[in-house]
Parts: C-alpha cells; sequence; structure tokens
C-alpha cells in the first residue's frame, strides 16, 4: 500500500482524496497514467521517481502508458 502524503505529484493528482490515505500500487499506477499531464517531472523527487520506475516495471509490464 502507497500513503499519497509520501510522494508529492501523486498526492496533487490524488487532490480529491485524504492525503493521509493509502491506495494500492495498481491503482497509484493507474492514478500516474491517467493524470500524467499534470505531472511535473522536473520536481518529482527520487524517492518517487523510484516508485514509478517499481509500478512500471511490477504493475505494467515495463511500459507507462502516457
Amino acid at each position: 500500500m502507497i500513503k499519497l502524503s509520501d510522494y508529492p505529484q501523486l498526492s496533487l493528482i490524488a487532490w480529491n482524496r485524504h492525503q493521509e490515505s493509502f491506495i494500492s500500487e495498481e491503482e497509484a499506477l493507474a492514478l500516474y497514467e491517467a493524470n500524467w499531464r499534470w505531472i511535473d517531472e522536473k520536481t518529482l523527487t527520487t524517492r518517487e521517481r523510484k516508485l514509478i520506475d517499481q509500478l512500471v516495471k511490477n504493475d505494467g509490464n515495463g511500459v507507462l502508458n502516457v
């Protein structure tokens, strides 16, 4: 489970959810893919970039569909 508040860009695209809530990896990847246009790649933290890479590898079959 992924805590929204631990990842600034994920938290931003999940603005309508309580920031202390948890979501599944599949749900996180779906949020990134559906809202990638709002992600500021220049401000992604190293931790969040690693999360995205992990999600793509484990849940996206190696592909980020954006």
